[in-house]
């Protein structure tokens, strides 16, 4: 990418884009705390939330998808607007919802696609447009330690709200702090020449999403995008309930939540800043083998604040880290010109883990009073994402020139 063409100052481009994230991601990261406030009160089972929340999911999963070529085609500003707007609605309708259906619907579908429209895909895309490739994976990485800082701080402030306003008061609460996104989007917003993209050549979306879903190393990191979907939700998610069923006041919940946004701060920036010197595929496959041993050495611990607040920092180290590495390794086979559509797709995958781990965690509980089977799932998981990792290859792809271009 030409040097010339990017008018965006770069402490510009990642203090919005990180300040946007860590208002979406943090917001998002605390839903396990409505939980048991909402089911006691509207007498729902908790696989009634959780349904809702795997919607959200799978919403998020698909509405990323056309944010991702909204902004690669028309730039990021408009897709972050229109995704600020959707969060300040479902949050106010998932406040007031009389109903399941409604609750689906707002925290489910509009929520969705808001976060669609203010997370990583979107956002990335401008980060690929508008950093030089030797910083982009960095670069990457402290937009992801920003959605980490943004659980640290907001999942703590979202219990106190709680506490203070109801639990309906607080979702009205969020649902204006989070149009606060609306004037941060002013400073992503690229010239419509490079929204486009300078290409290199004449590739079309379709074209482009052909050549990736053909090329097994996208299919790889698809299959362990859609791993740490599974394990990330329903540990966010469900946890504050499992810990709440075995005896631990509600403090350790919000504090382990914490703790893990406080530690991914760490963790996401290392996976960033080492992806520029390592083979990313070795760092994914190291992040999701380390899942899978450090969720059965929570379930072998004695259960205690001491054995869940040092399973919150470990897991936290790898909890958001596996987004840097990913998308820095689409940029680097693909190029950055369709690279939030593809970035969307790679998410589609891990939306319908996310889907599969919220809804099996509330339908298992429902179903056997535990939440056993979905923790051994999740480790199995993390070992088969380690393998499917390690074949990655990360070489741009090799594409024929153009007819009567010279190499």
């Amino acid at each position: 990418m030409n040097s010339s063409a990017r008018t965006l100052p770069m402490a510009q481009v990642l203090l919005c884009g990180a300040v946007v994230v860590t208002l979406s991601m943090g917001i998002r990261h605390g839903f396990g705390l409505w939980l048991q406030p909402i089911t006691q009160e509207q007498d729902w089972t908790r696989q009634t939330f959780a349904f809702a929340l795997a919607v959200q999911n799978i919403s998020w999963g698909i509405f990323g998808i056309l944010a991702g070529m909204v902004a690669d085609r028309f730039g990021a500003f408009r897709v972050l607007v229109g995704g600020a707007a959707l969060y300040g609605l479902g949050l106010a309708g998932m406040a007031l919802a009389p109903t399941p259906a409604l609750f689906a619907l707002t925290a489910g579908v509009l929520i969705g696609a808001a976060q669609a429209g203010t997370t990583y895909a979107v956002i990335y895309g401008v980060l690929g447009r508008q950093i030089d490739p030797q910083k982009r994976s960095w670069a990457m990485g402290i937009t992801a330690a920003a959605g980490s800082f943004g659980q640290f701080l907001m999942v703590p402030v979202e219990g106190w709200l709680i506490g203070y306003f109801g639990w309906r008061g607080a979702l009205l609460a969020l649902g204006a702090a989070v149009l606060l996104v609306v004037p941060l989007a002013f400073g992503l917003r690229e010239p419509r020449r490079q929204a486009a993209g300078a290409a290199t050549h004449d590739q079309t979306m379709r074209q482009a999403l052909a050549e990736a879903l053909r090329y097994p190393s996208f299919q790889l990191l698809m299959a362990g995008y859609f791993v740490c979907g599974f394990q990330v939700v329903f540990i966010g998610v469900h946890m504050p309930s499992y810990l709440k069923d075995h005896g631990l006041a509600p403090a350790v919940a919000s504090y382990a939540l914490a703790l893990i946004g406080l530690f991914n701060v760490v963790g996401t920036y290392a996976a960033g800043a080492l992806g520029q010197r390592m083979a990313k595929r070795h760092i994914l496959a190291f992040i999701y083998f380390a899942r899978a041993v450090v969720i059965a050495a929570f379930l072998l611990a004695p259960l205690s604040p001491a054995s869940v607040y040092a399973f919150a920092a470990t897991m936290g180290l790898l909890w958001l880290s596996t987004i840097p590495p990913t998308n820095a390794a689409i940029a680097q086979i693909f190029g950055i010109r369709h690279l939030s559509m593809l970035g969307g797709f790679v998410f589609f995958s891990h939306q319908v883990g996310s889907f599969l781990g919220v809804w099996l965690g509330g339908f298992l509980y429902d179903r056997t009073g535990s939440y056993d089977i979905v923790w051994y799932i999740a480790i199995a998981l993390g070992i088969f994402a380690g393998i499917v990792n390690l074949p990655v290859k990360e070489s741009p792809i090799a594409r024929p020139l153009p007819h009567g271009a010279t190499p």
